[in-house]
């Protein structure tokens, strides 16, 4: 498990821009139980692809004007067993971390996994996204 000290940045560039840190499994299903409408998942992670491509993407994304209405974020290596429950949530997708997923009334309507973000810019992962929100949110 990674160190609070290093991981606070990496989350708080999330929590700042209005996504709520669930640091529980209990917490982490009780919001997937009481989802209605859109929610954005991203699964954090402290490696160079979450920093460089992932976490600066969906804050881009979210400038659109359609966007998903509930924004939600776990820390692998963190916050172990609110991943753990919120990965059996991402299921039949193998656990990945950074990971993107968005939920439409409590069903996955999307994923994208770590080899959808790595080798892809902030602009493209944001661009996706944005088309994603179009037909989902």
């Amino acid at each position: 498990m990674y160190p609070a000290e290093l991981t606070a940045p990496m989350s708080r560039e999330l929590t700042n821009a209005g996504f709520e840190e669930l640091k529980t499994g209990a917490e982490t299903e009780t919001t997937f139980a009481n989802n209605k409408g859109s929610m954005l998942l991203v699964v954090n992670s402290v490696c160079g692809c979450a920093a460089g491509s992932a976490r600066p993407g969906v804050l881009s994304s979210l400038k659109g004007e359609k966007k998903p209405e509930k924004l939600v974020t776990v820390f692998a290596g963190v916050d172990k067993d609110a991943v753990d429950t919120a990965r059996k949530h991402l299921m039949p997708y193998p656990p990945s971390s950074p990971a993107i997923a968005l939920f439409k009334d409590g069903e996955l309507v999307h994923m994208i996994e770590r080899h959808h973000i790595e080798g892809r810019t902030a602009d493209m992962i944001s661009q996706h996204l944005q088309k994603v929100y179009e037909a989902y949110c």
